[in-house]
């Protein structure tokens, strides 16, 4: 059976988990969980690899043990693409994201250096307008608040040089054609269009050797 989206009640699965994060409300309604939330899922996953590489589902168990909350479940359900992508589906609707969300300090270097450089800094700054142009969101995961360490404060590209991460993303609300094969179109088409910036993250920075 392939993808068709996420219905109506996959997104209540969620508001009834955010109302009740409960083991008691997860045991109940675990069935509902993997047949209309993780199967979809999966089967989105499946389709997008030929293209985009294989993908992973994040486990719905939080990790609590140094957080204040200690709501035991994820009121979401995310996956990664092993040749970059994130996709996020909850009760707010559906996400996609691309990118380095948050750098080593030998990325940073790295990243920093290319952004300095007047090359590879202009072709990132003109990949980022027309991102933005087009209507996605282009950020850091964390901004410092001044220039970073060793560069002016007036450098025609500082807001880049800020970023401790480089991300794209775009969301949507939930709406009928989330139910449809259209939420997989928009994924790949979001995707497609953001891939010159993981390109350019990773010839110009890269992963940091194991």
């Amino acid at each position: 059976m392939g993808f068709s989206g996420w219905s109506p009640e996959a997104v209540e699965f969620f508001e009834g988990l955010e109302a009740d994060n409960s083991k008691a409300y997860w045991n109940t309604h675990k069935a509902r969980y993997e047949q209309l939330v993780r199967d979809p899922m999966a089967e989105l996953l499946d389709e997008l690899s030929g293209e985009f590489g294989p993908g992973r589902i994040a486990r719905p168990y939080r990790d609590i043990r140094f957080r204040a909350d200690k709501s035991p479940y994820k009121t979401e359900i995310y996956a990664t693409l092993d040749r970059g992508g994130y996709v996020r589906f909850s009760a707010d609707g559906l996400t996609v994201a691309l990118g380095y969300y948050l750098m080593t300090a030998a990325q940073l270097e790295r990243y920093r250096r290319a952004v300095d450089d007047e090359s590879s800094g202009a072709r990132l700054a003109g990949l980022v307008e027309r991102l933005r142009g087009e209507g996605l969101e282009v950020g850091g995961g964390q901004t410092l608040k001044t220039a970073p360490r060793g560069y002016p404060g007036d450098h025609p590209r500082i807001g880049l040089l800020r970023y401790k991460g480089l991300i794209c993303w775009r969301q949507w609300p939930v709406a009928p054609w989330l139910g449809t094969t259209k939420a997989k179109h928009r994924v790949a088409g979001f995707l497609r269009t953001a891939a010159p910036l993981h390109h350019w993250l990773d010839q110009q920075v890269g992963p940091d050797p194991a």
